[in-house]
């Protein structure tokens, strides 16, 4: 083994984690179990948790039942909530790490901030924001798709005297009771800060672009009769298998059945007369009612739950706006109607960049011939075998990649793609040899099923492009979600032709070369 500088030929490590999300800890669980002991899990934050650990903001919960979002390797059986708040998902992750030995091969407070592959040595050096650089034999990118916060680019926002901060950067120090508060945007993270600041502000007024199709959400305290019961293992794996499917479905229905477009039709409508019934017994004001109705079809955005975001906007000191944001002033905003409002804070629920140039990832990373991942990506489309390896970029996975994500739990996607990633390296390691790259013609193969497939969704078919939705890139591609089941996403992850991948080592190349 080289020095930790990798000054040497060879790495200092077999593997890099890059996150120390769930996403990082359950590639390092993936290792493990492929009998791959030296790697180093690094992160920018000083915990785990990822996701979990970042986004704060009142009110924060996961939107998958407790018992469904864990580790089928490690359930855990104690949760306050059926939909649990955020820092019980921290903690979890926490206990994954101690649980799971993993703790030892954590190196926090210091997040990557440039990959290059050095073809001579078939290896990454990677740049840390401390200055400091490491090597390692492969990479696993897992910097979740949720990481890169989407501030809105409204002029005057430079200018505004007054606190203002996004949902991901929440600053807990500062008192929003009594406040005058401006909420800009309406997706899953506002509407569950949204109830938790009308507690406390003077004044709460919520900048709306497009409504969100909500249902209610089945939300109750666990207590320990039922934590107990989740306690029996085989009652537990059988809530979550049964929970995963039911999650898969709601969530993926659309894309399941988008080969049949009458029946999705008749679905969606289906979903939509319930979901509009609901709004119904929530706010009986026609008007206000009539904003919050979406104009777009259910599922070209991801739905969300929640039983207070409706009320709220009936009471005395909520208003909805949905005239656009003009601009802001020093000590406000103004809408389209030329109205300017003063707030003393202004709330930035805008969102991520996913799927972004420049963002995702969000640090350079170069391949061979010097091909950076984002540039590559935005000339030739975003795109990723099994969302987890890209021509051109050596011993390189994701946990997170273009056309990865089949809508459901995330649990079962880092499950998947980790156990690609641990196999294709297991399988590099047991052939001696120093590289492996993803062949060409099953990259491209896998890229144009999937992008066949997601054209025939209903993102695709109704409506759903105007929607801004995330699940549409700036491309005009879907490559946010993997238009499939979890299950084929579960099977073919495990299950792909080693052979898709090429295996060469550093001395037959540089013979080759000499004899060309």
């Amino acid at each position: 083994m080289s020095s930790t500088n990798g000054s040497g030929s060879l790495p200092t490590y077999d593997v890099v984690i890059i996150g120390a999300g769930l996403g990082g800890i359950g590639a390092g669980v993936a290792l493990r179990r492929a009998g791959i002991e030296n790697f180093v899990i690094i992160d920018k934050w000083p915990k785990v948790g990822g996701t979990w650990l970042a986004n704060t903001y009142p009110g924060v919960a996961v939107d998958v039942p407790s018992p469904v979002y864990n580790f089928s390797f490690q359930p855990r059986s104690r949760w306050s909530r059926l939909f649990a708040p955020g820092e019980e998902l921290q903690r979890y992750a926490e206990e994954v790490v101690d649980k799971q030995g993993l703790r030892d091969k954590l190196r926090l407070g210091a997040g990557a901030v440039k990959g290059v592959f050095e073809e001579e040595h078939d290896r990454w050096r990677i740049t840390l924001d401390d200055g400091h650089e490491i090597t390692s034999r492969f990479t696993i990118g897992a910097v979740g798709g949720l990481e890169q916060p989407n501030n809105p680019d409204i002029p005057g926002i430079d200018k505004y005297d007054g606190k203002i901060m996004h949902t991901s950067r929440w600053d807990h120090d500062y008192d929003v009771t009594g406040k005058r508060i401006a909420v800009i945007g309406t997706g899953a993270t506002a509407l569950q800060l949204i109830p938790e600041l009308a507690r406390h502000a003077a004044q709460l007024s919520v900048y709306q672009r497009r409504a969100i199709w909500i249902a209610p959400k089945p939300d109750f305290p666990m207590g320990p009769v039922l934590n107990a019961a989740l306690n029996f293992a085989p009652l537990q794996h059988t809530v979550r298998a049964v929970g995963n499917v039911g999650v898969n479905a709601g969530l993926g229905a659309g894309l399941a059945i988008s080969n049949y477009p009458r029946v999705t039709s008749v679905g969606l409508s289906v979903a939509e007369t319930a979901l509009k019934a609901y709004l119904f017994s929530q706010v009986r004001d026609p008007e206000l009612r009539r904003k919050l109705t979406p104009d777009y079809r259910f599922g070209c955005k991801r739905p969300s739950i929640s039983n207070a975001y409706f009320k709220t906007f009936t009471r005395p000191h909520v208003d909805l706006v949905t005239d656009p944001i003009e601009h802001f002033t020093t000590t406000g905003i103004v809408s389209g109607d030329g109205r300017e409002r003063d707030f003393d804070m202004v709330v930035c629920a805008t969102g991520f960049k996913v799927m972004e140039k420049g963002y995702t990832p969000p640090y350079p990373i170069y391949g061979r011939d010097g091909v950076e991942l984002g540039e590559f990506w935005d000339t030739n489309r975003f795109q990723a075998y099994q969302g987890v390896s890209v021509p051109r970029f050596p011993n390189a996975f994701l946990i997170v990649g273009p056309y990865a994500y089949a809508p459901g739990s995330y649990i079962p996607l880092i499950e998947s793609t980790s156990a690609h990633a641990a196999r294709a390296i297991k399988e590099t390691l047991r052939r001696r040899a120093t590289r492996i790259e993803i062949r060409q013609e099953p990259h491209d193969r896998y890229f144009a099923r999937m992008d066949e497939r997601a054209k025939k969704t209903h993102l695709f078919s109704q409506g759903c492009v105007s929607s801004n939705t995330y699940y549409i890139n700036y491309q005009g591609d879907g490559a946010a979600f993997r238009p499939s089941t979890q299950l084929e996403m579960y099977w073919e992850n495990r299950h792909f032709p080693l052979d898709d991948y090429r295996y060469t080592t550093t001395s037959v190349r540089a013979l080759q070369d000499a004899t060309s």
